[in-house]
């Protein structure tokens, strides 16, 4: 599973995968379309290629160096949410992986409608329920 956040919109999403590797990860980002995209990863390995690409900036810390924050970059957000995502499946005692992107959706769409007014919540409910 990977976490993206847009550090514009403040938008999280949470993307099921069956891979947590390079080819993975580029087809996750390959629909963001802008003119500079700087990715602000961890040491994960699967990253690392991202360095030699000019279609990114790669930021990174490496947590295994007792670094989690320099400045601007950091991975907080992915990781809070992770948690939360964690904590939503963990009742169910683990889900099948076949089964993990209906738990995300709704997931994602408790957190999109948690704090909106009753109506829009309602409205964003109904539009993903068709």
């Amino acid at each position: 599973m990977f976490i993206l956040t847009d550090r514009g919109t403040g938008e999280r999403y949470v993307i099921p995968t069956k891979a947590a590797d390079e080819s993975t990860f580029r087809l996750l980002l390959a629909d963001r379309h802008q003119e500079s995209l700087t990715v602000y990863t961890d040491g994960f390995r699967a990253y690392e290629p991202l360095e030699e690409d000019d279609a990114f900036t790669r930021e990174y810390v490496i947590h295994g160096d007792g670094k989690y924050v320099d400045e601007e970059v950091h991975v907080n957000t992915c990781e809070s949410h992770g948690s939360l995502v964690r904590s939503w499946v963990s009742p169910h005692q683990g889900v099948s992986k076949d089964k993990l992107t209906p738990y995300l959706r709704a997931f994602q769409l408790r957190r999109e409608v948690f704090r909106k007014p009753r109506k829009e919540a309602l409205k964003s409910i109904l539009e993903a329920a068709l």
